[in-house]
């Protein structure tokens, strides 16, 4: 259990006048103690606002929850059984039939069908909707959390550098995809996933796109996102290839790419309104008629990753609308493209700017021809 985590939640529980804290949002549960697992059959930490905080899980589970969370009383469930009535029959058993249970709205593991069991075993409880709180309680980093972001931006930057060293023209592009992931896990990440390496075109269609039978040519570009996990913590980097000479007119616009988010970086301080960091580099690409429409935001929080459906963290995003505000070691994504090219860095917000944890040059590179 992270007292530093329990401490914070514990704050934002009494500011809403909560008893009793439902977690089932997974990147909360790792978080909060140490541990999370899949959505298979329904689980639940339950915090209480005073009192020791315990978990409700599958049987099966039971033992790498103890292995991983050992301050944290465990109650388990056989695979036959009902989850939510073990979950609810845990808080009757306490006292807290009739609390004022909050609970996250929008976390994956509090479904529709959920809420809807949770309530026919808790008839009296007096639910407290704190949509959000899962995200917004780890905007802010502790020290281990960046920690492990750094560990994860060394692993994306050595593993950049071995496709350069390595990749020539006409490999396929899966080829590229098991060196990276190879490096991965060689490295240290916690599995091979990579992030989309694909041949790019047009402005930013090719970010999330895929292809991995194709082989590079003389000219393609090859769009490298690399996002490796390190206890969980995901960071990101992108950088485009070309394949054989770079064009002057290529260097030119990875130029003027890589120095307007250079601008957003230096403005990224303490109580920056994200609005004005996004627009610094929205509408520098826009006027320069470096694309036509930027529909895409300019970057989104950065951190823990788990099991949800969810690859990206869009509770704090750079868009035209974001009212929200920058905050000390926040950790985020940034990301800027046009005309195939894309350039990325992991961020942490510092009163001197953006720090960037991804260190690498920041310039479009080359791969060589198998002639």
């Amino acid at each position: 259990m992270n007292a530093a985590a329990l401490s914070r939640l514990r704050a934002t529980m009494q500011q809403a006048n909560v008893d009793v804290m439902i977690i089932d949002h997974g990147e909360l549960l790792a978080w909060l103690t140490g541990y999370t697992v899949s959505e298979t059959l329904y689980r639940a930490c339950l915090v209480p606002l005073n009192g020791d905080p315990w978990m409700v899980l599958r049987q099966l589970d039971e033992a790498p929850c103890r292995a991983q969370s050992p301050s944290l009383t465990v109650e388990s469930y056989r695979d036959d059984q009902d989850p939510w009535s073990a979950v609810a029959q845990s808080l009757v058993r306490r006292g807290y039939q009739r609390a004022r249970l909050g609970a996250d709205y929008t976390s994956y593991g509090m479904t529709m069908h959920s809420w809807q069991q949770l309530s026919r075993h808790l008839p009296e409880v007096q639910w407290s909707d704190l949509t959000g709180v899962s995200d917004r309680l780890r905007s802010v980093k502790f020290p281990a959390e960046l920690e492990a972001l750094r560990q994860a931006s060394a692993i994306a930057d050595t593993t950049l550098e071995a496709i350069g060293r390595e990749v020539k023209g006409d490999w396929r592009v899966r080829d590229v995809a098991a060196l990276a992931a190879g490096e991965f896990l060689r490295l240290g990440a916690d599995t091979g996933e990579t992030g989309p390496i694909v041949i790019a075109s047009g402005d930013n269609g090719f970010l999330h796109a895929s292809g991995h039978e194709q082989r590079l040519q003389r000219g393609d570009v090859l769009h490298v996102e690399l996002i490796p996990k390190v206890k969980h913590y995901s960071a990101r980097l992108m950088r485009p290839f070309i394949v054989g000479e770079i064009s002057p007119q290529r260097a030119a616009l990875a130029q003027q790419l890589i120095a307007i988010q250079d601008q957003q970086f230096t403005a990224m301080k303490p109580g920056m309104s994200a609005r004005d960091v996004d627009a610094i580099a929205r509408e520098a690409v826009l006027s320069s008629s470096l694309r036509a429409d930027y529909p895409n935001i300019t970057g989104y929080a950065l951190g823990l990753y788990t099991r949800t459906p969810r690859p990206s963290d869009f509770s704090c995003c750079f868009h035209a609308k974001a009212e929200w505000k920058l905050e000390e070691d926040m950790v985020f994504h940034m990301y800027i493209s046009a005309q195939s090219l894309a350039f990325s860095e992991t961020v942490r917000v510092t009163p001197q700017g953006a720090e960037r944890l991804t260190t690498l040059p920041r310039q479009l590179l080359a791969l060589p021809e198998n002639k």
